[in-house]
C-alpha cells in the first residue's frame, strides 16, 4: 500500500507532503488486458460511477507545451518509456537514501524526496493535446503585454504590497485548470455524485466545485468567481463540465494557474472519461478570445492509486510567510534609508 503523510512547514505558502512509496505498488502498470474486460460501474440512480480519489501524479514533470524535436508526436516510444522508467526507479532508490553528499548545499525546505513522484512514466510528451503540435497558442496582441500581476510566477515578489504575491502564494485560488494540473504535490481529485449533482474536492487549496447536471442556465453575468460556474452533463459514459462566469485576470491554464492571465471571456469545457476500473482520462479546452487566437486543449490521465486520499492543505495555519516577507522588505527598506542618510 502506498502512504501519504501530511507536513505543515510553517513559513511557506504551499503545504508539502511526505510520501513514502512501496516499490512494489509503485510499478504496478494498469493492464491493457483489464481494462478490455472493465465494464463502466453505474450509481444506484444510473449515472457512470466517477466516485473516489483520482491523481495526476504520474505526469508530474510532463512539460505543458511540447518541445519541438517531437514534432507532432502525443505519445512516447516504447524505448523512451523504458528509459523513462529506468529514471523513476533510480530516482525511487535516491529517495531510500536519508543522507546527503558533502557538496549538498542547505536548504530551508523539506528533503526533495518528500515530494510526489510520478509512479509510472507519463506516456505523452506534452500536456498540450490539441494543436496538433502541443504547442499552446499565440497570444492575441493586446494579451501579449499584458502584465501577468497576481498571475505570474512570483515566489520572488517585490514585497510592496500583499498583491505582488500571486493567488496560489495567498492560499485563495489555482483557478480551475491549475487545481487538476499536475504539479509538485497535492494532485488529489475527489469526486463525489448524487442525483442530479457532481461534486469535486481539490486537495491543494481545498476548491471545491458542486456541478449541477440539471440543464439549468449560468448564473448571470454579473455573477463571476475565481473558479467560476460549472454546467455539467453527460455524453454515453462522459461527464462534460461547460465552466463560464470567470473573473478576469486573476489565474491562467498553467501549473498553479501561473502564466498570462485569462479573462472574463474565459469558457472551459472539461471532459471526464473513466477508461478502466483505475484510470480516467481528463481534457479540458480553453477558450478565450481575448488572451489567444484559438482555443487549445490539454489533456492527461488520472489514476486511483492503492491508500491514497486527500489531506487536509493547512496553508494559512501556522504560516508567517506573508507576515515576515513584507515585513523583511520594510526592514529593508528602512536600513537603506538610514544607510543613505550617513553618506
Amino acid at each position: 500500500m502506498r502512504y501519504r503523510f501530511p507536513l505543515f512547514v510553517a513559513g511557506t505558502a504551499a503545504t508539502a507532503l511526505l510520501l513514502v512509496t512501496d516499490p512494489a505498488v509503485a510499478q504496478t502498470t494498469h493492464s491493457s488486458s483489464a481494462a478490455k474486460s472493465w465494464t463502466q460501474p453505474k450509481t444506484p440512480w444510473g449515472d457512470p460511477d466517477l466516485q473516489g480519489t483520482w491523481t495526476s501524479d504520474d505526469c508530474i514533470g510532463a512539460p505543458m507545451d511540447r518541445p519541438a524535436k517531437f514534432g507532432n508526436r502525443l505519445y512516447y516510444t516504447e524505448q523512451e518509456l523504458a528509459d523513462r522508467e529506468k529514471q523513476i526507479e533510480k530516482q525511487r532508490e535516491n529517495d531510500l537514501v536519508e543522507t546527503v553528499t558533502a557538496e549538498a548545499r542547505v536548504g530551508t525546505g523539506p528533503p526533495s524526496h518528500w515530494g510526489e513522484r510520478a509512479r509510472r512514466p507519463c506516456k505523452q510528451t506534452s500536456l498540450v493535446i490539441d494543436p496538433p503540435d502541443g504547442r499552446t497558442p499565440a497570444l492575441v496582441p493586446e494579451a501579449q503585454n499584458r502584465p501577468r500581476g497576481e498571475a505570474a510566477t512570483n515566489n520572488n515578489p517585490k514585497a510592496d504590497s500583499w498583491e505582488d504575491f500571486s493567488y496560489y502564494i495567498r492560499c485563495i485560488t489555482r483557478g480551475v485548470v491549475g487545481s487538476i494540473y499536475p504539479v509538485v504535490y497535492g494532485n488529489g481529485q475527489e469526486i463525489v455524485q448524487a442525483p442530479g449533482y457532481v461534486a469535486i474536492m481539490q486537495e491543494m487549496v481545498h476548491e471545491a466545485r458542486v456541478i449541477p447536471l440539471d440543464g439549468r442556465p449560468h448564473a448571470s453575468a454579473n455573477i463571476r468567481t475565481y473558479m467560476g460556474d460549472p454546467r455539467g452533463h453527460w455524453e454515453g459514459n462522459t461527464l462534460v463540465v461547460e465552466t463560464t462566469n470567470f473573473l478576469g485576470n486573476k489565474t491562467s491554464a498553467s501549473a498553479n494557474g501561473w502564466g498570462t492571465p485569462l479573462t472574463d471571456a474565459l469558457k472551459l469545457v472539461e471532459r471526464y472519461t473513466r477508461v478502466g476500473p483505475n484510470e480516467m482520462r481528463y481534457e479540458v479546452t480553453v477558450d478565450d478570445p481575448k488572451t489567444y487566437v484559438r482555443p487549445f486543449k490539454l489533456g492527461f490521465p488520472l489514476t486511483q492509486e492503492p491508500g491514497y486520499q486527500n489531506f487536509e492543505y493547512a496553508c494559512h495555519e501556522g504560516n508567517y510567510a506573508m507576515f515576515d516577507s513584507l515585513s523583511g522588505a520594510r526592514a529593508k527598506e528602512k536600513a537603506a534609508a538610514a544607510a543613505a542618510k550617513k553618506q
